[in-house]
Formats: C-alpha cells, sequence, structure tokens
C-alpha cells in the first residue's frame, strides 16, 4: 500500500513539475527569482523531449509501482498519462519534438515579458 501510494505520489508531482515548465515562467513575471528555480526546469523539459529520454520521475514511478505489485508502464509520463488523450495513436518523435517547440515558444515569450520589465 505505501509503494502504490508513493507511485501515485510521484505522478502527482511530475504532473506538477510539467506545469510548472510550461507555465512557470509567468511567476518569473512578477518575481524575477523564479527565474532561477523555472529556467532550468524548462532547459531540462525541453532536453528530455528533444533527446527522447525518459525523465527520471517516470522511472522512479515505475519502480514504485512494481514495488506496490502493480504493473509499470513503458515510455514516458506524456505518452501514458496526457498523450493518449491528446494524440490517440501515441507519442511519435514529431509530436515530441512538437512539445519541446511548445516548451520553447511559451517560455521564450514569457521571458521576452520579464526582460522588457
Amino acid at each position: 500500500m505505501f509503494y502504490a501510494f508513493a507511485a501515485e505520489s510521484v505522478l502527482v508531482l511530475h504532473l506538477a513539475f510539467i506545469v510548472f515548465v510550461m507555465l512557470g515562467g509567468w511567476l518569473a513575471i512578477r518575481h524575477r527569482a523564479w527565474a532561477l528555480v523555472h529556467l532550468p526546469a524548462a532547459v531540462w523539459g525541453a532536453y528530455v523531449e528533444l533527446s527522447g529520454r525518459l525523465c527520471p520521475l517516470t522511472v522512479w514511478e515505475n519502480a514504485l509501482r512494481l514495488r506496490a505489485g502493480q504493473a509499470g508502464y513503458r515510455g514516458s509520463f506524456l505518452e501514458h498519462y496526457l498523450l493518449a488523450i491528446i494524440y490517440p495513436d501515441g507519442l511519435t518523435r514529431a509530436a515530441q519534438f512538437g512539445l519541446a517547440a511548445l516548451v520553447i515558444a511559451v517560455n521564450a515569450a514569457v521571458y521576452r515579458r520579464v526582460l522588457r520589465r
């Protein structure tokens, strides 16, 4: 039971990290210190998508699920939980590049605004 709860906790953390990567730059508009935390997170998110690597949070969640007696899953968090809804046929490299481009574009626009202030 502990491992199942821990896996679900990592899942929630992973989702929060993805939301922070996508939208955390808006915090830097209000308080520039957020940029010190957000920029490395955004770079990591883009790197994971562009390189096709698995995020360590996905690996950690799968390990906890296996210890709980549940089946882990193949692929990334996005592929397993989100892209199945957005892209029913699954994750392709083109989709990963598109997601990385989205992360970069959103954050470039936000940080352009931060720098103008």
